[in-house]
């Protein structure tokens, strides 16, 4: 079972919805209308269009943009599947601020808070992911969700996602088999 860890950005989805749903409707009002063949080719093509662009939509709502399931917390940072990373090799949740790239506004750049997971340098394959710019980066081990497309952010979200965190790490630390040291082994043979 997937476990939401943090949603996208529901207001502006279903913002964003209203008017495909829109050209959906307008769509469908020209064809049950009838008309000349033009009428019912601009119909269709606003029908189609405003599904597509709905469908889209409501799935960009569905899909989070931090989930764990089978050990693996999921990034969705890009179309497709998402990035899963190994819930050990994820280390800590903290706030940052960086572009929001949206249009910039009265000739300034817009900035938003951010989410920034910091992955383990002991996994060097996960230091750097190609992701989609708009919704975020993934650099140097850091994962950075731009704030504009996640739920609102907040201190009592990062602690919630950090204790999470903690207790997934113990339960697989305390699940894993004990590691037997060269040393231990020269010491138990009597070397």
């Amino acid at each position: 079972m997937v476990e939401v860890w943090l949603h996208a950005n529901r207001r502006v989805l279903i913002l964003a919805l209203v008017p495909a749903l829109g050209l959906a409707l307008v769509g469908t009002a020209l064809l049950s209308a009838g008309g000349s063949s033009v009428v019912c080719g601009v119909a269709w093509a606003m029908l189609g269009v405003g599904v597509v662009l709905s469908i889209g939509l409501i799935g960009q709502l569905r899909r989070p943009r931090i989930a764990f399931q089978n050990g693996e917390v999921s990034f969705n940072l890009r179309a497709g599947k998402p990035v899963a990373v190994p819930v050990e090799c994820v280390e800590a949740f903290f706030l940052g601020q960086g572009p929001a790239n949206l249009p910039h506004v009265g000739g300034k750049r817009a900035e938003t808070v951010n989410l920034v997971a910091r992955l383990s340098q002991k996994a060097p394959e996960w230091a750097k992911v190609a992701v989609k710019p708009a919704l975020g980066a993934w650099c140097e081990g850091y994962v950075t969700i731009r704030g504009t497309w996640c739920e609102p952010l907040d201190g009592e979200l990062i602690r919630r996602l950090n204790r999470r965190l903690r207790e997934l790490r113990e339960s697989t630390a305390a699940t894993a088999p004990p590691t037997v040291t060269a040393g231990a082994n020269l010491a138990e043979s009597g070397h």
